[in-house]
């Protein structure tokens, strides 16, 4: 009886502080092929790195956002990036927003339907081939499949290679 009335304050104090209790891991968590990347639990609370704007036939608004190793690289202008850093990139559709009083073209642009979720994980050991990085691209949860995920290194290698293949530029 004891030990369930500590367990149960413990968990009333973590709800009431805002800590979340461990979970078990679980047999439906998604890797991508390749790489065995997940998306990382609590990525929508880290730091802003940059926006960038896809034209084309892509038309995203995406956002970067990166965990603190990743942030404390960017700030420092450090690269390569060290091992455990971790850059996420969210993309939305560009949806134009109409504006009633200005029925020229439009000006402003907000995120509509959610494309992809892009992750990016720095692990110099276990990443050596693919320049210590592993890639993840999930839509609604499920990661993409392994004909995607082979052109993520070859893409980044041959635009960004001077910049530790991360396209993303810190935008202060």
């Amino acid at each position: 009886m004891m030990r369930s009335s500590v367990i149960a304050s413990s968990l009333i104090f973590a709800s009431a502080i805002g800590v979340t209790p461990l979970a078990a891991p679980t047999a439906n968590v998604e890797h991508s092929p390749i790489y065995g990347v997940t998306i990382p639990v609590g990525y929508r609370n880290w730091q802003f790195v940059a926006p960038a704007h896809e034209g084309g036939s892509l038309n995203e608004l995406r956002v970067i956002v990166g965990n603190d190793k990743a942030m404390k690289a960017y700030r420092t202008d450090t690269l390569p990036f060290p091992d455990g850093s971790i850059l996420v990139k969210l993309a939305w559709r560009h949806v134009p927003l109409a504006l009633k009083s200005d029925p020229g073209p439009p000006q402003a642009f907000l995120a509509g339907h959610a494309t992809s979720v892009q992750i990016m994980v720095k692990d110099s050991k276990k990443y050596a081939s693919t320049g210590g990085w592993g890639f993840g691209k999930f839509i609604d949860g499920k990661a993409t499949d392994e004909a995607q995920h082979q052109t993520c290194f070859s893409c980044h290698e041959a635009n960004v290679k001077e910049h530790d293949i991360v396209f993303t530029h810190y935008a202060p």
